[in-house]
Protein backbone atom coordinates (compact mmCIF):
# COMPACT_ATOMS: atom_id res chain seq x y z
CA UNK A 1 0.00 0.00 0.00
CA UNK A 2 1.16 3.29 -0.43
CA UNK A 3 0.78 6.36 1.60
CA UNK A 4 1.51 9.88 1.05
CA UNK A 5 1.97 12.03 4.38
CA UNK A 6 1.87 15.38 4.26
CA UNK A 7 5.28 16.70 5.91
CA UNK A 8 4.79 18.79 8.77
CA UNK A 9 6.40 17.17 11.71
CA UNK A 10 10.09 17.65 12.91
CA UNK A 11 10.33 13.92 12.27
CA UNK A 12 8.49 14.14 8.39
CA UNK A 13 10.90 16.61 7.36
CA UNK A 14 14.18 15.17 9.14
CA UNK A 15 12.69 11.60 7.48
CA UNK A 16 12.83 13.14 4.03
CA UNK A 17 16.07 15.02 4.79
CA UNK A 18 17.95 11.96 5.06
CA UNK A 19 16.04 10.47 2.11
CA UNK A 20 17.47 12.91 0.37
CA UNK A 21 20.72 12.33 1.39
CA UNK A 22 20.97 9.05 0.22
CA UNK A 23 19.29 9.27 -2.70
CA UNK A 24 21.23 12.36 -3.87
CA UNK A 25 24.44 10.75 -2.90
CA UNK A 26 23.51 7.79 -4.75
CA UNK A 27 22.14 9.15 -8.27
CA UNK A 28 23.64 12.35 -8.64
CA UNK A 29 27.70 12.41 -7.58
CA UNK A 30 28.32 10.79 -11.21
CA UNK A 31 27.44 13.61 -13.12
CA UNK A 32 27.46 16.36 -10.73
CA UNK A 33 30.26 15.54 -8.32
CA UNK A 34 30.49 14.96 -4.32
CA UNK A 35 31.03 18.63 -3.43
CA UNK A 36 27.95 20.41 -5.52
CA UNK A 37 26.08 17.59 -4.34
CA UNK A 38 26.89 18.48 -0.52
CA UNK A 39 26.50 21.87 -1.34
CA UNK A 40 23.06 21.22 -2.49
CA UNK A 41 22.07 18.80 -0.19
CA UNK A 42 23.22 21.46 2.82
CA UNK A 43 21.60 24.34 0.63
CA UNK A 44 18.28 22.78 -0.47
CA UNK A 45 17.31 19.26 1.12
CA UNK A 46 18.41 19.59 5.27
CA UNK A 47 15.95 19.83 7.37
CA UNK A 48 16.01 23.57 8.35
CA UNK A 49 15.87 24.19 4.60
CA UNK A 50 12.63 21.88 3.67
CA UNK A 51 11.28 24.07 6.88
CA UNK A 52 11.80 27.49 5.16
CA UNK A 53 10.74 25.82 1.84
CA UNK A 54 7.48 24.77 3.94
CA UNK A 55 6.96 27.92 5.12
CA UNK A 56 7.23 29.74 1.80
CA UNK A 57 4.31 27.93 0.27
CA UNK A 58 5.88 24.45 -0.93
CA UNK A 59 4.81 21.31 0.20
CA UNK A 60 6.22 18.56 0.96
CA UNK A 61 5.14 14.52 1.65
CA UNK A 62 6.86 11.42 2.51
CA UNK A 63 5.89 8.38 0.19
CA UNK A 64 5.68 5.18 1.96
CA UNK A 65 5.18 2.02 0.66
CA UNK A 66 3.82 -0.88 2.72
CA UNK A 67 5.05 1.35 5.61
CA UNK A 68 8.50 2.24 4.63
CA UNK A 69 9.79 5.60 3.72
CA UNK A 70 10.38 5.16 -0.28
CA UNK A 71 10.65 8.52 -1.18
CA UNK A 72 9.28 11.92 -1.41
CA UNK A 73 7.90 14.93 -3.61
CA UNK A 74 7.78 18.40 -3.23
CA UNK A 75 5.17 20.52 -5.09
CA UNK A 76 4.24 24.56 -5.11
CA UNK A 77 1.19 25.65 -6.68
CA UNK A 78 1.22 28.72 -8.78
CA UNK A 79 -1.80 29.94 -9.36
CA UNK A 80 -1.46 32.76 -10.83
CA UNK A 81 0.03 31.03 -13.88
CA UNK A 82 -2.39 28.19 -13.30
CA UNK A 83 0.25 25.18 -12.86
CA UNK A 84 2.09 23.49 -10.21
CA UNK A 85 5.47 22.94 -9.99
CA UNK A 86 6.68 19.65 -9.11
CA UNK A 87 10.32 20.68 -7.48
CA UNK A 88 11.12 17.09 -6.12
CA UNK A 89 9.85 13.48 -7.10
CA UNK A 90 12.55 11.03 -5.45
CA UNK A 91 12.78 7.48 -5.36
CA UNK A 92 14.90 5.08 -3.46
CA UNK A 93 17.39 2.92 -5.42
CA UNK A 94 15.86 0.11 -4.36
CA UNK A 95 12.16 0.87 -4.60
CA UNK A 96 12.59 2.26 -8.55
CA UNK A 97 10.97 0.54 -11.87
CA UNK A 98 8.02 -0.77 -9.69
CA UNK A 99 5.50 2.00 -10.85
CA UNK A 100 6.47 4.19 -7.77
CA UNK A 101 7.10 7.54 -9.78
CA UNK A 102 3.62 7.29 -12.26
CA UNK A 103 1.51 6.78 -8.75
CA UNK A 104 3.40 9.68 -7.43
CA UNK A 105 2.29 11.88 -10.00
CA UNK A 106 -0.96 10.50 -10.29
CA UNK A 107 -0.71 12.18 -7.11
CA UNK A 108 1.07 15.56 -7.82
CA UNK A 109 -1.94 15.12 -10.96
CA UNK A 110 -4.51 14.95 -8.09
CA UNK A 111 -3.39 17.80 -5.95
CA UNK A 112 -3.28 20.14 -8.86
CA UNK A 113 -6.87 19.31 -10.07
CA UNK A 114 -7.89 19.84 -6.87
CA UNK A 115 -6.23 23.03 -7.10
CA UNK A 116 -8.17 23.79 -10.43
CA UNK A 117 -4.34 24.02 -12.14
CA UNK A 118 -4.16 23.46 -15.41
CA UNK A 119 -0.57 22.03 -15.70
CA UNK A 120 2.40 20.37 -13.99
CA UNK A 121 5.95 21.69 -14.82
CA UNK A 122 9.37 20.90 -13.87
CA UNK A 123 13.23 21.00 -13.71
CA UNK A 124 15.58 18.36 -14.96
CA UNK A 125 19.65 18.20 -14.97
CA UNK A 126 20.07 18.11 -18.13
CA UNK A 127 22.88 14.83 -17.54
CA UNK A 128 19.90 13.25 -15.89
CA UNK A 129 18.56 9.84 -16.32
CA UNK A 130 15.60 10.07 -14.83
CA UNK A 131 14.65 12.59 -18.37
CA UNK A 132 13.60 9.01 -19.89
CA UNK A 133 11.53 8.98 -16.98
CA UNK A 134 9.47 12.26 -17.41
CA UNK A 135 8.92 11.96 -21.16
CA UNK A 136 7.98 8.40 -20.53
CA UNK A 137 5.14 9.94 -18.06
CA UNK A 138 4.09 12.15 -20.44
CA UNK A 139 6.33 15.81 -19.94
CA UNK A 140 7.33 17.59 -23.13
CA UNK A 141 10.15 19.80 -22.91
CA UNK A 142 9.91 22.89 -23.14
CA UNK A 143 13.15 24.70 -22.38
CA UNK A 144 16.29 25.57 -20.48
CA UNK A 145 16.74 27.39 -17.71
CA UNK A 146 20.50 27.50 -16.12
CA UNK A 147 20.60 28.90 -12.43
CA UNK A 148 23.49 30.34 -10.52
CA UNK A 149 22.95 28.51 -6.94
CA UNK A 150 26.19 30.18 -5.49
CA UNK A 151 29.60 28.96 -4.53
CA UNK A 152 30.31 28.38 -8.31
CA UNK A 153 27.73 26.06 -8.87
CA UNK A 154 24.63 26.22 -11.35
CA UNK A 155 21.59 23.85 -12.10
CA UNK A 156 21.93 23.39 -16.00
CA UNK A 157 18.35 21.97 -16.55
CA UNK A 158 15.71 21.52 -19.40
CA UNK A 159 12.22 22.81 -18.20
CA UNK A 160 9.07 20.23 -19.09
CA UNK A 161 5.74 20.43 -18.96
CA UNK A 162 2.38 19.02 -19.08
CA UNK A 163 -1.27 19.50 -19.01
CA UNK A 164 -3.54 17.83 -16.09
Amino acid sequence: MIEFTPARTRFEIETISQLAHEIWNEHYVPFLGQAQIDYMLERLQSANAIEKQIADGFEYALVRVDSIAEGYLGVQREPERSRLFLSKLYVRKGARGRGLSRRMLEHIEQLAREAGLRSIWLTVNKQNPAIAVYEHLGFKRVGEVVVDIGSGYVMDDFSYERAV
